[in-house]
């Protein structure tokens, strides 16, 4: 019989995990809605249309809550998003990319060029 050592194998070649800063050194993890990536951060967002203001709201679950009286035709609520969220965090609307879900309520939103401190800085409690 041969004698084979039980290998452990790696995790099979794909994407790489997103990263997410804070953990290694020990600052606290980021918001489950947060994910930190090399060239900017992505947010997961549920966006409610049709809302009496256009606003930033609470986390809601793995989610950020986010609402705008646009209405959800012709991807009106789609840009009412990236220019608040541009608005907001103070950069230009060009940073701003939808990323999936143009035509969900589920959203997740790429902001190029921005730190997660800086993020959760201008998005934290008021």
């Amino acid at each position: 019989m041969h004698d084979r050592k039980n290998k452990s194998r790696s995790r099979p070649n794909g994407p790489s995990p997103p990263i997410r800063l804070g953990e290694e050194q020990g600052e606290g993890s980021l918001p489950a809605f947060i994910t930190a990536q090399t060239d900017g951060v992505t947010l997961a967002i549920k966006l409610q249309p049709r809302a009496t203001k256009n606003e930033i709201g609470e986390p809601h679950g793995p989610e950020l809550r986010i609402r705008v009286t646009a209405p959800p035709m012709d991807a009106a609520a789609n840009e009412a998003l990236l220019r608040l969220l541009s608005d907001t965090l103070a950069c230009s609307r060009g940073k701003v990319e939808l990323i999936r879900g143009q035509t969900a309520r589920h959203k997740v939103v790429k902001i190029y060029g921005i730190m997660p401190a800086g993020i959760m800085a201008k998005l934290g409690p008021k």
